[in-house]
């Protein structure tokens, strides 16, 4: 009964709101014309004298002005606002809306609404549903139905399926996944890159545990692919799932000792040692790998072939040539280092970045590259001291840049390998409120942290 009585309150409401302007005389809905009118012609008379006495008309002109302008008002002096009453047809829409907008309304709830349904709880609702955010924006929503539809009419498109394959990993729809990139191998059987997405998301369909056939199909990728990541990383951890830890770590550390530093899947690496090693309780950081430099430009196999060599030289001594007449060229000089330590050459990607640090001596990011190509020299010997020049470099930066990452974490491992636990601990402590607590680097170095003041 509430409900209706609130309902009616409402309608009513909403009635004396857009019916009584209806029944109103036009007098009173708008201001008296001649009054209006009244105010123009007095302006124009404060403009005529300002005009007069500007000296831009006569006297003769202005008095000529006056009379008209006087003329007009005495005019509309006797005129009489008008006080007509409501048109007719303002009067039938007012009684139509009146008697429409009650019956039109219960015309409406009435076969839809159910005024005894209690509320729906909150917990109970599809808020994302509701909100329009239960699947993907419309514009990939309409992507991905025009290639489910080619790919029905074009079964044997393998690029296709590969494609739909990743769309539904992405969403997290795994068993759609794994069913795309299994009709693509039908097109394409024994496909290294079709079998290994098949397999990893046959694996995440079942809970992350790696079953026998993915096991398998890992397996085949692995004799064809002998570096591929994603075939190693699943297979160590299939060892570790097996009960075979010890095995599994050995797979892991070999795996990140041959992949480069910025390389997408190092951080889950660096994840599953840590947590291998935790399980039979070594150190982390003494079973942790260092990784290849980044930005390199090598294959999976770790070395470029003859015509990939070919190509870097000689875009490597087009380069050089320039900067034997731009000199001042700091990134020029930045990445001519690089691409002579690409090319293995060690000695000149040193010299290139010396040049480039005579001209910003105390860029940041350049005493970074100097540091780096020294340190590419070769790995240091356990207990050793990095080269004097890098660790020069590294400290520069920080003078320059007190929070840079790069500097605080190599200049940790440093202190750590030779020894000095408190400085370590310090150069890291430093690094870690910088990064996020989800990333696998934050727990990795927290970790290192722990063990240092733990006495490891």
């Amino acid at each position: 009964m509430l409900f209706w009585i609130v309902a009616a309150a409402l309608t009513a409401a909403v009635v004396l709101l857009i019916v009584p302007p209806l029944l109103k005389p036009r007098a009173e809905a708008a201001p008296d014309r001649a009054a209006y009118d009244l105010e123009v012609y007095r302006d124009q008379l404060a403009e005529l004298e300002r005009d007069q006495a500007r000296g831009l008309i006569t006297a003769q002109q202005a008095d000529a002005a006056r009379a008209e302008i006087g003329r007009r008002m005495l005019a509309i002096a006797d005129r009489k606002p008008e006080t007509a009453a409501a048109p007719r047809a303002a009067r039938v829409v007012a009684a139509l809306i009146a008697i429409a907008l009650p019956l039109g309304a219960l015309a409406v709830y009435l076969p839809l609404g159910h005024p005894d349904v209690p509320g729906m709880p909150l917990a109970s609702r599809n808020l994302d549903a509701e909100r329009g955010h239960g699947g993907p924006p419309p514009q990939v929503a309409a992507a991905l139905e025009k290639l489910v539809k080619h790919l029905a009419d074009n079964p044997k498109d393998v690029r296709g399926w590969d494609l739909l394959g990743r769309t539904y990993a992405r969403a997290g729809k795994y068993d759609q996944a794994a069913d795309a990139f299994r009709r693509g191998l039908d097109a394409a059987p024994g496909d290294p890159e079709l079998t290994a997405g098949w397999a990893e998301m046959v694996t995440n369909a079942n809970d992350g545990i790696v079953p026998e056939d993915a096991r398998t199909a890992f397996e085949s990728v692995l004799a064809k692919e002998p570096k591929d990541p994603r075939a190693r990383f699943y297979l160590a951890l299939a060892r570790q799932q097996a009960g075979d830890v010890q095995g599994a770590l050995d797979r892991w550390r070999a795996m990140m000792a041959e992949t480069p530093a910025d390389a997408p899947w190092l951080p889950a690496i660096r994840a599953r040692i840590t947590e291998a090693a935790q399980r039979l309780n070594l150190d982390p950081a003494k079973v942790m790998p260092t990784p290849l430099p980044a930005e390199t430009a090598q294959d999976q196999s770790g070395e470029m072939d003859a015509e990939q060599k070919a190509m870097v030289r000689g875009m490597v001594e087009s380069l050089a040539a320039k900067m034997a007449d731009n000199p001042a060229d700091v990134e020029g000089w930045k990445r001519l280092a690089r691409s002579y330590t690409v090319l293995g050459e060690h000695d000149k990607a040193v010299e290139a970045a010396r040049k480039a640090v005579d001209q910003a001596p105390k860029r940041p990011d350049v005493l970074l590259v100097y540091a780096d190509v020294l340190l590419a020299r070769g790995p240091q010997a356990g207990g050793a001291e990095m080269p004097a020049e890098a660790l020069g470099a590294l400290r520069d930066v920080l003078t320059a840049e007190p929070a840079n990452r790069e500097a605080l974490w190599l200049l940790g491992l440093n202190a750590a390998n030779t020894g000095r636990k408190a400085e370590a601990a310090e150069l890291w402590g430093r690094l870690l409120p910088q990064l996020d607590p989800k990333d696998p680097d934050h727990a990795f170095v927290r970790q290192r942290i722990e063990a240092l003041k733990a006495g490891g």
